[in-house]
């Protein structure tokens, strides 16, 4: 500034002088003003009432063994940490890769386990040889359920190891040389006495730096002329150097190891993409990715080659060669063509499934069959056996035995899916189900699969009957079930009912369906779920577990579920909140925030249906404004957004209108209650929800404010379709730029909180897209404010972040909403 004022007072005349300095001026303080736009802050913690809410110790998660013998508690840190998420990472065909512990950076580490034996009152927490500073991952008991399998990782990399559940003595199998980064490190062989691992190259190359390495060409890519409908993906392969640190960082030696450590090679270097072992323990499929890879597809769809060997490595048959998939007709229900959903049949010793697309897999073209279902048979015996070819495309398959299977099949568009039983001898089929796949009050539940002699799992059969375990959603209620279906007459029988109480019940396994043993947990809405053993024949009932509930404070808040209707008549739900102590008599008015998602829906009737529950678990987490009530707000959690699209027409054809209809029915049901303010109502949403919350403020006057998290703005940025759309920008160009909040961004006058995570792998959803819808409000004279979360992908993750975030949602509502 001295320089400049000098250079003024020397060039210039009086008169110039002082017009010059004024301009001077002038432009300091234009430029300080655009500067003070920043502004330089640490991060902060919300008020004690939310932190109290936020800063909680996470219960352990629950893993039962396959025998129904073990319950295995795996803790971890409630959050992770900012340092965590900065540690190096590889973005590299459609991966996020640390290459320091050859695991995918988002990886979830424990640092505690315990372990019960069901039945019994004492629950082990000391283990012998357990690794210190532990980052624990990928537990997996035994086949023989005597042994429990996992992952360590430190500064050097991952290893495995091994408890013995008897003696609870740990191990160390194998050296820190572990690769994590395509799947998990290492599988159980049949036998429970070796493990098939995939271990790093010792020859492994050095990683290069794209920036550093001087280009020996241009970056070249080009089209043969077929029509194509790919998605926007992220964190793709940009150059030669790129190919070569993915594959330094993926490829792998296969090796099996012993229960003492012993290390044999089975294959040597390649890029594993999927491993699986035959139901008799003798053969292993492999399929491997290859060359040439792309620069406009992630990894899942390069080239692949998938091999069956026998234990000593010994090639059997190459069973399928998948080529470089980059072209894709148009459509959910279209796929690839060629072999595809490759596995062991679960109920023969060595029978290999696949499909087969008899329609190209292009589901614009009409055909009589989709999909067939194929089976072949090792050691090799003849040709393929067509088990069933279907209408429309296979959605899965539940072996049984030589007499019955159940195959489903689904089509997008009419959000049809159908259930057969099959004759896997004779390939006679019948028709089980036939229903809307978001039916939730015909949900006809899943059918029970029980561990077979081989250690794989299969319908459970008796005497030609079957038993299916359902979650039980009705208008009512929910009420889980178990139904017995006679496979001869496909008549169904209810075997039992949860009965209603305070507490919600639900199903989590069936353990004995001779007994009538079930493996339950019950909460509500204040008592934290614990799991029981339950009869379902006497009704007698053993506690296993005794979580205590980590939000006390939020116990004596009114919670309620609220049923109402838009205009149109399709009926909508959501969950209320009131602040403890609430007065119903004097009715205070209180704001009201509103956290919402939309979906799309073929018909009315289905978009009606609600799964809230009452007696669900309060749970808050910084998915939703929860944690508000504890500072005085009404809080309409979940509201339901239906987008409906009748017949041949699309959810999208009325996207706006429906969801100003959707926002206008949720206010006026919580105002026709006298609870709140409708004029100090919010709402808000993360990733499709805040998509929606901008288009709620430019297209409405309903809301005082709005908070939108890691949207998609500008869909012209993701042209080949988005969320449930599956037509182009070039279809129909006036939906993608009606459904684009930043070509309405003039009309943008509400307070408006944008928040993203800084490095979001999120297809569509990238950082750019808030960053130039901030830029365009803010030029547009918009009441904005924009906090990019340092780190964090689409989902936040880091303690202070989350922290940070809670408190800027608290200080935005505290001005524009409470005050």
């Amino acid at each position: 500034m001295f320089f400049f004022h000098n250079f003024i007072t020397f060039y210039c005349p009086n008169s110039q002088n002082k017009f010059m300095k004024k301009l001077f001026y002038g432009l300091l303080f234009v430029l300080s003003l655009q500067a003070s736009a920043q502004e330089r802050i640490t991060f902060q913690e919300p008020d004690p009432e939310i932190l109290a809410l936020a800063d909680f110790v996470r219960p352990p998660q629950i893993k039962i063994s396959s025998d129904k013998a073990w319950m295995l508690f795996t803790y971890r840190p409630t959050y992770k940490s900012l340092a965590e998420l900065g540690q190096e990472e590889m973005k590299l065909a459609g991966l996020r890769i640390n290459p320091r512990t050859n695991m995918e950076s988002s990886t979830i580490f424990f640092n505690k386990i315990a372990l019960k034996k069901i039945g019994q009152e004492i629950e082990y927490t000391s283990f012998e040889g357990m690794p210190k500073d532990a980052l624990l991952a990928h537990f997996v008991f035994s086949p023989d359920n005597k042994q429990l399998a996992f992952t360590n990782t430190n500064d050097s990399g991952t290893a495995l190891f091994v408890l013995e559940l008897a003696t609870r003595t740990a191990r160390q199998l194998t050296p820190y040389s572990l690769n994590a980064t395509l799947d998990a490190p290492f599988q159980w062989l049949r036998n429970s006495e070796r493990l098939l691992i995939t271990s790093l190259p010792k020859e492994k190359s050095a990683l290069l730096d794209p920036s550093k390495d001087l280009p020996t060409g241009p970056v070249v890519s080009t089209s043969d002329g077929q029509v194509s409908q790919l998605r926007t993906y992220q964190d793709l392969l940009k150059n030669p150097q790129d190919e070569a640190n993915f594959e330094t960082l993926v490829q792998s030696n296969l090796q099996f190891v012993d229960l003492h450590g012993t290390i044999t090679k089975f294959k040597d270097k390649a890029i594993y993409a999927g491993i699986s072992c035959s139901p008799n323990g003798e053969y292993l499929m492999v399929t491997t990715i290859t060359k040439p890879y792309s620069y406009i597809v992630p990894a899942s769809r390069f080239p692949q080659q998938t091999h069956i060997y026998d234990l000593s490595g010994k090639e059997i048959a190459l069973v399928n060669e998948v080529p470089l998939t980059e072209v894709m007709p148009k459509g959910f229900s279209s796929t690839r063509t060629g072999k595809r959903s490759l596995h062991w049949r679960s109920d023969q010793p060595a029978t290999l499934a696949y499909v087969e697309a008899l329609d190209g897999g292009d589901a614009n073209q009409p055909a009589e069959f989709r999909d067939a279902l194929y089976t072949v048979e090792y050691p090799y015996t003849g040709p393929s056996k067509l088990i069933f070819k279907m209408k429309d495309r296979y959605a899965g398959v539940v072996w049984g035995n030589e007499k019955y299977a159940l195959v489903n099949s689904h089509w997008y568009n009419t959000r049809n899916v159908k259930t057969f039983v099959v004759n896997p001898s004779s390939g006679e089929a019948r028709l089980l189900h036939d229903r809307n796949s978001q039916d939730v009050y015909h949900d006809p539940g899943t059918v029970y699969q029980e561990r077979n002699a081989f250690g794989t799992y299969t319908m459970f059969l008796e005497k030609d009957k079957t038993l299916f375990v359902g979650k039980g959603f009705t208008k009512e209620g929910e009420f889980p079930f178990v139904e017995e279906l006679d496979l001869r007459t496909l008549k169904k029988k209810r075997l039992y009912t949860a009965a209603a109480s305070e507490m919600q019940e639900r199903i989590e396994q069936l353990v004995n369906p001779k007994t009538g043993e079930l493996f339950i947990s019950l909460q509500s809405a204040t008592v934290y779920p614990n799991y029981f053993m339950k009869n379902m024949k006497s009704g007698k009932q053993v506690a296993l577990t005794a979580l205590e509930n980590p939000f006390k404070s939020l116990e004596k808040v009114h919670k309620e579920i609220l049923n109402y209707k838009r205009k149109d008549g399709v009926e909508l739900s959501g969950t209320l909140y009131l602040p403890a102590g609430y007065d119903f008599n004097k009715k205070e008015k209180l704001p009201l925030l509103m956290w919402a998602y939309p979906r799309e829906y073929k018909d009315k009737t289905t978009a009606g249906q609600s799964t809230a529950n009452p007696k669900e678990f309060t749970f808050p987490n910084y998915g939703s404004f929860i944690y508000w009530v504890s500072k005085g707000y009404a809080v309409l959690d979940n509201a339901a957004f239906p987008i409906v699209g009748e017949g041949k027409k699309e959810p999208n054809d009325t996207f706006i209108e429906q969801l100003v209809a959707n926002a206008e029915a949720a206010i006026n049901a919580v105002d026709q209650l006298g609870y709140i303010d409708r004029k100090r109502v919010a709402v808000g949403g993360h990733s499709y929800g805040a998509f929606m919350t901008a288009h709620l403020l430019s297209n409405s006057n309903l809301f005082a404010a709005g908070i939108a998290r890691s949207g998609a703005y500008n869909r012209t940025l993701t042209p080949f379709g988005f969320q449930s759309e599956q037509r182009n920008f070039w279809d129909n160009p006036k939906l993608y730029m009606t459904m684009s909040p930043f070509m309405s961004a003039d009309r943008m006058k509400t307070p408006l909180l944008l928040v993203h995570g800084g490095a979001d792998n999120n297809p569509g959803t990238f950082t750019l897209q808030t960053e130039r819808y901030f830029q365009a409000l803010k030029n547009l004279g918009a009441p904005v404010r924009m906090v990019i979360l340092p780190r964090e992908a689409h989902g936040y993750v880091a303690k202070e972040n989350i922290f940070h975030l809670l408190w800027e949602q608290d200080q935005f509502l505290e001005k524009y909403l409470k005050h």
